[in-house]
């Protein structure tokens, strides 16, 4: 059983170290453990240092990609390099590596397919009370929108079977914490919460450049995975919008003349019809998005079978 811990980096030359020295070299029933540094085109000594702190693997990327990039990018090459079970970390030293233990059990226990830190963002410290009121919401919007019990989304600290690595598939560049919880839930995939600790923040979040960005793409992720996992739900709540709007319109005329004062309301039938052409409308571009969505399961699913065919050749090409 081979686990491999990756680490997405940009620019943390000064906490990769601690970071690193701090993972566990030994985890009951983990046969080997191996580290991952993706470097996103950083401009310090990231690299250098993670060369000299003997890292097992090293991804430079020529220029700086983005968060969600370097994770996926961890995830194909810890499938590549055999990886019963991938863990991933921040740079930033933020999750304590004694807790990778307490991670992966419920994955080894054959519990889960993914496993997420819970930081009990509610009760910490090191959040302003406005981003622990907005991480709370956000989790409680995931776990609408997932079906996935979700009390800490925007977690990064979290391990993957192999299943699930080969699954995961990130569209977004903002970050990956959310877009892969919806597409879990879409899935079918068990999902699992374990608390975790945290470390004292070094600096500032580079994600979150201030309140009004990270709501921005925050929101703008939501929307975007939420639209593509279930269509359906969303253009029928939008089409059931314009069509109450113009049958209350057409209901509002015909009251109007019955009462022997229609002339004087022709806009609302006109209104009333249109708002009731775009509802239809909306509604069979959901029932569209819905068929769109089959296909996409059965690409998926392809997808998925010529990736599993490619790593596990690729590994048997080394063992040779």
């Amino acid at each position: 059983m081979k686990l491999i811990i990756q680490i997405p980096s940009y620019n943390e030359e000064k906490t990769l170290p601690e970071t690193i020295l701090g993972l566990p070299r030994s985890i009951p029933g983990i046969d080997r453990i191996e580290i991952l540094v993706i470097d996103d085109g950083s401009t310090d000594a990231t690299t250098q240092k993670a060369e000299e702190l003997g890292v097992d693997h090293i991804i430079k990327i020529p220029r700086n990609t983005g968060l969600a990039n370097a994770f996926v990018l961890g995830l194909e090459t810890g499938l590549r390099k055999g990886a019963d079970i991938i863990v991933n970390t921040d740079a930033d030293n933020q999750y304590r590596g004694d807790d990778i233990q307490e991670l992966i059990k419920p994955i080894l226990a054959g519990k889960a397919d993914i496993v997420v830190g819970d930081r009990g963002i509610a009760n910490l410290p090191a959040f302003p009370w406005t981003k622990r009121i907005l991480q709370r919401f956000g989790s409680w919007v995931i776990q609408m929108a997932s079906g996935v019990r979700t009390p800490d989304a925007t977690s990064g600290f979290r391990a993957l079977t192999r299943q699930a690595a080969l699954r995961t598939i990130v569209l977004g560049n903002y970050s990956y914490t959310l877009e892969t919880l919806i597409h879990a839930g879409a899935r079918k995939m068990i999902v699992e919460y374990v608390p975790v600790h945290t470390n004292p923040q070094k600096r500032p979040s580079r994600l979150m450049k201030n309140l009004s960005h990270y709501l921005a793409h925050s929101t703008t992720t939501l929307i975007r995975a939420y639209t593509i996992y279930r269509p359906l739900r969303v253009f029928t709540f939008f089409g059931a919008v314009f069509l109450a709007g113009g049958l209350l319109l057409g209901a509002r005329y015909l009251h109007f003349y019955f009462n022997g004062q229609g002339a004087g309301h022709i806009q609302s039938v006109i209104l009333a019809a249109v708002l009731l052409l775009i509802g239809f409308q909306v509604l069979l571009i959901g029932l569209l998005a819905d068929l769109i969505v089959s296909n996409r399961k059965i690409l998926e699913e392809i997808l998925f079978r010529i990736k599993r065919v490619e790593y596990d050749k690729n590994l048997d090409d080394q063992d040779e």
